[in-house]
């Protein structure tokens, strides 16, 4: 219930702060906020979002999750994703963050394990910048939150089959790379 509260009150100071009663934006769910069509988010640099850097492990949807981010180079910075249960590879995603308008967007696509492709060859899900913080990126649906240099929580707007946001959470812990 604590934990709760506390990061209920991060996220309600981040939202007074960088001004969701202008319209801009609002809660998606409870830790992420959504940007509104044809609206702008905070002006940002990549060296605003670049500590997420490092390879990240920990446990969510019924097994192992990684993400690995390679530091800012050149106005961005990529990665990967890998969910394993069971001994196996359910899928992986590869992204990248990028200097557009601005601001950064968060772009990404998914595999299976046999890296074909779930989205079509020209498309991306793109997660605008909404607002960040010194330990908070908010983008539109997704929020990445430090707790300390080697933990991060992670939280993600997903939308089932009937219409419903949920928010499932990854807490992840620095990991080195092997």
């Amino acid at each position: 219930m604590r934990k709760a509260m506390t990061t209920g009150i991060w996220l309600g100071v981040a939202i007074m702060f960088y001004g969701v009663h202008s319209g801009a934006q609002h809660n998606a769910t409870e830790h992420t906020l959504a940007l509104e069509p044809a609206k702008v988010g905070q002006a940002a640099k990549i060296e605003d979002v670049a500590w997420i850097s490092g390879h990240w492990a920990g446990e969510a949807l019924g097994g192992r999750c990684e993400e690995v981010w390679l530091p800012p180079r050149a106005g961005s910075m990529i990665g990967m994703y890998r969910l394993t249960k069971s001994g196996k590879t359910v899928f992986f995603e590869l992204f990248s963050l990028s200097e557009v308008d601005s601001s950064v967007v968060l772009r990404l696509k998914h595999f299976h394990p046999d890296l074909k492709g779930w989205e079509e060859k020209d498309e991306t899900i793109d997660f605008p910048l909404v607002a960040f913080t010194e330990t908070d990126l908010f983008f539109d649906g997704l929020t990445f939150h430090k707790v300390n240099d080697n933990e991060i929580t992670v939280f993600l707007a997903i939308r089932s089959e009937d219409g419903q946001l949920r928010e499932e959470t990854f807490s992840y812990k620095r990991s080195p790379v092997h």
